[in-house]
């Protein structure tokens, strides 16, 4: 159903690529994350909560079509449709048909309860292909809401200081203020590029706490006992030299390994991801009831591994792109 071409997946009885790596004629996109959708594509075909991030992030000009959760579309031979995969906003799996047989890409996924997006819907194939982003033992996610009340806690008792917190723009950020909603009603500071999709966000009718664009602040103002979001490219900028002493953290699932926080220096690590973790990957393996697993990113060789010793017929499939790559 699905080949491995230099342009990333190939559907040849559709007649289109799946989160392609360089401009294709049609690509068919999981979600509006940059090492799932690339720009100069000649045509676009998402979820539909996923449009206005994907028109941001690629330009206003592209040619982009939104379908509704399990809503079924005719591409060449096959059928095709979308269903939530619990990543972020307009995250999707993407379920093929042809012939009988079923095969099911999840894109990236998470199983864990996120107020900003749909929930992870199972979705029952032939051929699961699956990723792989922590697909190690190791990774064992927390309660999301503990996690999100360890982070408010460091917040209150930064005081004297500003509380600096690096995460990912597009899904992570706008998880941590829809947490945060839930604790309290203080404004939050927040760089430009969050600034941007957060309103998108809010236009989908997610609730949040509110945001203040730092750009939008003055020369001198104080930011002491203030929350800021930064992606992480932010670090170490001339951005940062506005806000004086400040503790710095970094909200990612890599926060799991023992001494990445100290050897990244940062003064608090929050283990909190919008990946599956390895309980989650394995369960949804075994839920899917799929004959045959496919693995891509991150940790694939180490899952493909450990399922051939428990009898699945699995192989690698897709880019081995290091996990975590932008604090996902």
């Amino acid at each position: 159903m699905l080949d491995e071409t230099r342009q990333g997946l190939f559907c040849r009885r559709g007649g289109f690529h799946l989160d392609p790596r360089e401009p294709v004629p049609l690509a068919v996109v999981t979600h509006a994350h940059g090492d799932h959708a690339v720009a100069g594509c000649g045509r676009y075909l998402c979820a539909a909560p996923s449009v206005p991030l994907l028109r941001q992030r690629i330009g206003p000009d592209a040619v982009i079509e939104g379908l509704d959760y399990g809503e079924r579309r005719v591409l060449g031979e096959v059928q095709i449709s979308f269903h939530p995969a619990g990543h972020v906003l307009g995250s999707a799996q993407v379920r093929i048909e042809s012939a009988g047989e079923v095969w099911v890409a999840t894109g990236d996924y998470k199983r864990e309860p996120d107020p900003t997006c749909a929930p992870f819907e199972l979705v029952p194939c032939d051929v699961f292909i699956t990723e792989a982003t922590y697909a190690l033992p190791i990774f064992r996610w927390d309660d999301p809401r503990e996690v999100i009340g360890d982070l408010h806690r460091w917040w209150s008792g930064n005081a004297q200081r500003a509380s600096m917190l690096f995460c990912y723009a597009l899904g992570k950020a706008q998880r941590i203020l829809a947490g945060l909603a839930e604790l309290t009603d203080r404004p939050v500071y927040v760089h430009g590029a969050i600034e941007t999709i957060t309103q998108i966000y809010r236009g989908a009718g997610v609730r949040m706490l509110p945001t203040i664009p730092v750009a939008e602040t003055r020369k001198g103002d104080s930011f002491a006992g203030q929350l800021v979001l930064a992606p992480i490219t932010a670090r170490g900028s001339t951005w940062m030299r506005r806000f004086g002493e400040h503790e710095s953290a970094f909200a990612s699932g890599s926060m799991r390994i023992r001494g990445q926080r100290r050897r990244r220096s940062f003064d608090r690590g929050f283990a909190l991801s919008d990946h599956a973790d390895w309980p989650g990957l394995l369960r949804t393996i075994r839920e899917s009831g799929a004959r045959r697993v496919l693995a891509t990113h991150g940790y694939r060789e180490a899952l493909v591994r450990w399922l051939r010793e428990q009898g699945v017929d699995t192989a690698p499939t897709g880019p081995s792109r290091a996990a975590d790559p932008e604090g996902d």
